[in-house]
């Protein structure tokens, strides 16, 4: 079929509007209307090559929508169905098996290759291939073909276009609470970063019941909207030494810290930032493929802190998503002040806007 896709043409360049053909869904395969999909700083770490992607591709991997079609062997989803569309995972690997997809054996194979496992591309331009099944979806289109293991079905609203987001960015950050580091009830947790990821942290500890969560961030706009969405103390990292900041609220560091930026001084910033038996969890991708962490393995040692890499908050997403749909509804996980609508054909506005920091999260229209 025509679907109407956004095209990464090129490092750095803007996405281009392109009618491209898709394949009907084969075995295991399910063709969705994307009714919206969220924009998140890792198509664009794809898009400019920070991690190798072939190109021209579709990108997009935070999509929801409705089922259009089934192939074969497709189970527990229907024609009409409402669904967010997750990461793809092979289900045999031992991790699957333990219910973290996200650290499934083949998940570079099948989210980074711009391939489907049999090593064709669903998509193509005038007969000639285009890269895509990008997270096992490409779902900034119209409609996206993804395996049946990464959709995830959901009680029907008017709210559809705006659940994409908790198929990546807002799972990794309430994953990373809820989950990954499981922080309890009356723990403290410093969360470095008030993008969607950050305050998608916030919002899961104030739930959590954490009895301190403190957000460094350097745009006043958002440090403004984490203290009404559960933040006690927000920090400016221009106004001085993070690690000294932070102690006079926590003087004994934080139990917890969550790292979303991804740049290694900021990594080193929140080390230093860990009590006694801490932990630190980083979700945030690297500018670099070569980036490194020099620790000082005494103090590590002495002071019995954890480090731990998150990938997509360690989400199961036949369960976790649909349970953050719940919080969302019921009001505990108000992730939708984040978000600000743009048609997908204004794309390249949308990441400017993310960009100047005029909205948290963008999430595209088609």
């Amino acid at each position: 079929m025509q679907i109407t896709a956004a095209l990464a043409v090129a490092p750095g360049a803007p996405f281009e509007l392109a009618e491209l053909e898709l394949a009907a869904p084969g075995p295991g395969e399910v063709l969705v209307r994307i009714a919206g999909v969220g924009l998140c700083h890792t198509d664009l770490v794809f898009r400019d090559q920070f991690i190798p992607y072939p190109l021209p591709a579709v990108l997009g991997h935070e999509g929801a929508g409705v089922v259009a079609a089934l192939g074969p062997d497709v189970q527990g989803l229907a024609v009409g169905d409402t669904v967010v569309l997750g990461f793809a995972s092979c289900g045999a690997c031992p991790r699957c098996a333990q219910q973290l997809p996200s650290c499934c054996r083949e998940f570079v194979a099948r989210n980074y290759a711009g391939v489907r496992p049999c090593g064709t591309s669903p998509l193509s331009l005038h007969g000639v291939a285009v890269a895509g099944a990008f997270f096992g979806q490409s779902s900034f289109a119209s409609h996206a073909l993804v395996n049946w293991r990464n959709v995830v079905r959901v009680e029907a609203g008017a709210d559809l276009a705006l659940l994409g987001p908790l198929g990546c960015g807002l799972q990794t950050g309430a994953g990373a609470v809820l989950r990954a580091m499981d922080c309890p009830v009356g723990s403290t947790l410093v969360v470095f970063g008030g993008g969607p990821v950050g305050l998608a942290g916030v919002m899961a500890a104030r739930y959590r019941g954490c009895a301190q969560i403190v957000l460094a961030e350097p745009l006043a706009a958002r440090r403004a909207l984490a203290l009404e969405l559960g933040a006690s103390h927000v920090l400016d990292p221009a106004a001085g030494d993070m690690a000294a900041q932070i102690r006079q609220i926590l003087p004994d560091g934080a139990d917890f810290v969550l790292e979303t930026s991804g740049r290694e001084a900021v990594v080193a910033e929140a080390m230093a930032c860990l009590a006694s038996h801490g932990t630190l969890g980083l979700v945030g991708v690297p500018a670099r493929a070569d980036s490194t962490l020099a620790v000082n393995l005494a103090g590590l040692i002495t002071h019995g802190h954890r480090i731990m890499g998150i990938v997509e908050g360690d989400s199961d997403l036949f369960t976790f998503i649909p349970e953050l749909v719940a919080l969302y509804r019921a009001g505990h996980f108000p992730f939708d002040r984040l978000i600000q609508t743009f048609p997908l054909a204004e794309i390249n506005a949308a990441i400017a806007a993310q960009h100047r920091g005029d909205c948290v999260k963008a999430v595209l229209l088609p």
